[in-house]
């Protein structure tokens, strides 16, 4: 029987380690946080997978307790591996790297049954992914699935599939080195100590926590910016291959940020998550000289989304507002209705800009007096599709879903920068083995999850992340406990 070490204890890791057992290894994650903390990145997710899927029937095939009722009142559409694979060529500049994305893109629905199969329960992501429309639910932007429970049920599910396959999960153990060189390697040292093993797999996250390391690699004003998910995320564990030699790889100066309520904690606070705000399709944002500064209708929001926080972290004073009238906020969805977020109501836009602390009053309601005379009005408002609502005469346009903030109550959701996960990571080949800077591999190492780099560059297709730590973890734990 093959020993495994599985360092981390997110959906990658966990996939990992799933996977390894099932195929007859003895496995043993080493999970940084303490218990209560566990989960990694994952925990602090809504849980959406992005797959591929042909229309209803794939879907029934991933939520078999969905209804006939729920059948004939969604339109699910399809989102076939064609659309999947360019979606990541173009959200990176087509500079990810074609061997991942290819399995990434294949195995992704064959992984969500396998999931499924271990205890994970999938559900349509109707609160966050579909419109009402004519009576029907349908859904947009090709990201269609989520788990029950969100993050928090993903990881919760999977700790009980590994614990009934035998898998020992060991809680405040930090990874501090590997053993071994950059040909093979033999163990790590764990909180001093030396253990060894026949296969290491690493799926740690990557540095998205380390404040340092942020200046150095995104940037200057990232150590600013607020850490969405989990606190642990130091890149440590990525500093400990590159030491053996292992070979760096994909793009170490991005990032995945996104608009993140303005008062919420510095670090990941999971007893409050969906602190995220990234329905601004649905208005306009603005910042303290109150100017919109992009095209909040550019493109659905899961595709980006992702490039929010960097773009709300270059503004003055790094903070902003997305502001919405009363025909808009029947559409936000539960990140908008958290406690303690940063919100502000107001029966006037007078008197809502009284209320924005910090923000030039008088070029914040020329702003949306200017944006309301732009909006073209004949064309008819649909949220589920690109509907080409847009503005015309705007230095910076609305292309889509443009509507008038005419309408009280006025809100406005005070936002800044949070940062989710790194692009940056490590090497890998088509069977998650890590390779050192020869392009060799390196015997007995494998990585999964977002400590591996070239995925992701310039955007990020939402629920990519998820999926690709559980394609790649899932490819990772059979490989290591079969070599």
């Amino acid at each position: 029987m093959r020993d495994i070490l599985v360092v981390g204890a997110g959906n990658a890791a966990l996939c990992a380690a799933i996977a390894a057992a099932e195929n007859g290894a003895r496995v043993t994650m080493l999970e940084r946080a303490p218990q209560e903390l566990r989960g990694g990145n994952s925990a602090f997710t809504g849980g959406c997978f992005r797959t591929v899927y042909d229309g209803a029937d794939d879907i029934q095939h991933l939520v078999p307790d969905l209804t006939d009722a729920e059948r004939d009142s969604s339109d699910f559409g399809s989102y076939d591996a064609a659309t999947f694979y360019l979606d990541l060529c173009e959200l990176s500049g087509y500079r990810a790297d074609p061997v991942l994305i290819d399995i990434l893109v294949e195995q992704s629905l064959p992984t969500l049954l396998w999931m499924k199969e271990h205890g994970v329960r999938f559900l349509p992501s109707y609160g966050r992914q579909s419109f009402k429309v004519d009576g029907r639910n349908v859904f947009w932007g090709g990201l269609t699935v989520e788990t029950a429970g969100g993050g928090l049920g993903l990881v919760d599910a999977l700790f009980r599939r590994a614990e009934a396959l035998g898998v020992e999960v060991r809680y405040d153990h930090k990874v501090e080195s590997l053993l071994g060189d950059r040909r093979r390697v033999t163990g790590v040292i764990a909180n001093g100590e030396e253990l060894y093993a026949d296969a290491v797999i690493l799926a740690a996250g990557g540095f998205h926590a380390n404040t340092e390391w942020r200046v150095r690699y995104l940037g200057q004003g990232w150590d600013l910016a607020k850490v969405r998910g989990s606190r642990y995320n130091t890149g440590n564990v990525i500093r400990a291959a590159l030491d053996l030699g292992a070979r760096s790889h994909g793009n170490w100066s991005g990032c995945h940020s996104v608009f993140f309520d303005a008062g919420a904690d510095d670090f990941g606070n999971i007893g409050v998550l969906n602190q995220q705000k990234n329905y601004f399709t649905l208005g306009i944002v603005v910042n303290r000289d109150g100017q919109r500064f992009f095209d909040e209708g550019s493109d659905f929001r899961n595709y980006t989304y992702s490039k929010m926080g960097a773009a709300i972290l270059k503004q003055p004073g790094g903070t902003g507002w997305q502001v919405f009238d009363a025909k808009a906020t029947p559409l936000l969805p539960d990140e908008y209705r958290v406690p303690r977020a940063a919100r502000f109501e107001a029966d006037t836009l007078e008197a809502l800009a009284a209320k924005l602390e910090g923000i030039d009053t008088d070029g914040f309601l020329h702003t949306v007096f200017e944006y309301n005379a732009a909006v073209d009005e004949d064309v008819p408002f649909n949220p589920a599709i690109k509907d080409g609502r847009g503005t015309s005469g705007l230095t910076i346009p609305k292309s889509n879903w443009a509507r008038t903030i005419s309408e009280p109550p006025f809100v406005a959701y005070q936002v800044s920068c949070g940062i989710t996960l790194t692009y940056g990571g490590l090497a890998i080949d088509s069977e998650a083995r890590v390779q050192n800077e020869e392009g060799e591999v390196i015997a007995g190492l494998f990585a999964a999850g977002e400590l591996v780099g070239g995925l992701y560059y310039d955007r990020y297709p939402g629920g990519a992340g998820l999926t690709s730590g559980s394609v790649f973890g899932r490819i990772a734990g059979a490989q290591a406990a079969s070599t």
